[in-house]
């Protein structure tokens, strides 16, 4: 049996000391790495799906912006198709609609008993017109139209006012004034809706009266 050189056994163990702690560091940064390299597994145990995969991260989606509300799309064909009623709210506005409405309607011809547009007798051109303009039902007949209202002095009448004529006192017509001296009309049998002067001439000397309709 020999005996072991002692100096032989110092080197032999200095050199393993180093060497299993080089194996235990290099063991402990091993098991270190995952943690590093996926922070959510350090924080929660659980792998988190790959940022590049289908399945992305809530956290880590492009964020969604938000859009107009459906509400404030506005298009321009509603702003002019509102425009209209807005300007009918005013004074102005619904003369200015009752007369756009009478004036196009010119050409069309007398019908004794006429309400729309296949034929007008005096009244019917006057009470379609109110009616289809504004919502205001008037009397059928012209004498009776010319009870309703306000009565205005012939220097003082506006645009919308109704004007009557007859003979002896007695209303047997009616037309819508235009301003300027001009009224729109279904005058008689064989003529067509027409504008006429009352300023002398036959209508002129025909006239007896203006009213103002209620509601205008």
């Amino acid at each position: 049996m020999t005996t072991a050189d002692p100096t032989t056994s110092g080197r032999i163990a200095a050199i393993r000391r180093p060497l299993a702690g080089a194996v235990l560091a290099a063991c402990l940064c091993g098991a270190a790495l995952p943690a590093f390299a996926n922070p959510a597994t350090a924080a929660t145990g659980t792998p988190e799906a790959s940022v590049t995969g289908s399945a992305m991260p809530a956290t880590l989606a492009k964020p969604v912006l938000p859009t107009a509300p459906a509400s404030l799309d506005l298009s321009a064909t509603q702003f002019v198709a509102d425009a209209p009623a807005a300007a009918e709210t005013t004074t102005g506005g619904r003369i200015q609609g009752v007369l756009k409405r009478a004036l196009a309607l010119l050409g069309t011809p007398y019908r004794w008993g006429g309400t729309t547009t296949a034929g007008f007798d005096c009244s019917g051109l006057v009470g379609y017109v109110f009616r289809t303009t504004l919502g205001i039902e008037l009397p059928r007949v012209s004498r009776d139209m010319a009870r309703q209202g306000e009565r205005v002095d012939r220097t003082e009448m506006s645009p919308g006012d109704l004007v009557f004529f007859g003979r002896r006192g007695k209303v047997d017509h009616v037309g819508i004034y235009l301003g300027e001296g001009r009224f729109v009309h279904a005058p008689r049998t064989g003529r067509d809706v027409t504008v006429s002067s009352l300023e002398g001439g036959y209508w002129g000397g025909k006239f007896l009266q203006a009213r103002r309709v209620a509601g205008i």
